[in-house]
């Protein structure tokens, strides 16, 4: 599977989110209800306030802190570059991941799991809410399916299934891929940042889902996984 593409065209990326506040309280009254209608079919018996920590799933009540990406480099072994762009000013964030982006061929295609459905869309609608303009790998308005240069490797595993999630975590297990034991892990990010204010602890926590994503790219190709001295933190 995934034969026919090139790795040396594929970017893998992976973003992390946090809620746009340090604490609900801190959220303007038109968005403390705002966020209580549109988390009412998510909340069981939690009031709005105690299920703000997750808001950061919503890109209307989140924000981007953290964008991993990696390239595929080919020489005698198969490597892997990994590059961050994380920040407090997520504008700025997104106006430097966009350049990147902008920079690179349109060839590229941007890889990631479950991204279809939470990375892309997350970063287009953050983009458009902070005014940064689409790099074209993000232009998808207008455009047919197989037109769209982008591959989630989550719905490459479902073969036409749509009835569950899989994990990362469950993918990488099944396939033999090592991965480094985290100290926190997605539910925790808010915290992180917020309470925390540990933004590198983060940065390594996206670029280890990265490398975890292209690992899986490997096993998906029935390839060897890249070596760890093969991967570089750019």
């Amino acid at each position: 599977m995934l034969e026919q593409y090139d790795l040396s065209n594929l970017m893998v990326l992976d973003i992390e989110t946090v809620p746009q506040y340090s604490d609900y309280d801190d959220m303007p009254d038109n968005l403390q209800e705002l966020w209580a209608h549109k988390s009412q079919y998510q909340r069981k018996d939690e009031t709005p306030k105690e299920f703000y920590e997750r808001a950061g799933i919503w890109a209307e009540f989140g924000k981007i802190v953290c964008i991993s990406v990696g390239i595929f480099t080919q020489g005698k072994r198969t490597g892997l570059r990994v590059k961050s762009f994380a920040g407090h000013d997520e504008k700025e964030l997104l106006e430097d991941f966009g350049r990147m982006l902008s920079g690179q061929p349109l060839s590229v295609i941007l890889c990631a799991h479950n991204g279809k459905e939470f990375d892309f869309p997350y970063i287009c609608r953050r983009m458009l809410i902070n005014g940064v303009t689409f790099p074209p790998h993000l232009q998808i308005t207008g455009k047919k399916p197989w037109e769209i240069p982008h591959l989630d490797t989550m719905e490459l595993w479902k073969f036409g299934d749509y009835k569950n999630y899989t994990s990362l975590s469950l993918l990488t297990a099944i396939f033999n891929i090592p991965t480094s034991k985290d100290d926190i892990d997605g539910s925790q990010v808010g915290h992180v940042y917020w309470v925390e204010n540990a933004l590198e602890r983060i940065c390594t926590y996206c670029q280890k889902d990265v490398i975890a994503t292209a690992q899986l790219i490997r096993r998906y190709r029935g390839e060897d996984l890249i070596e760890d001295d093969c991967v570089t933190i750019v």
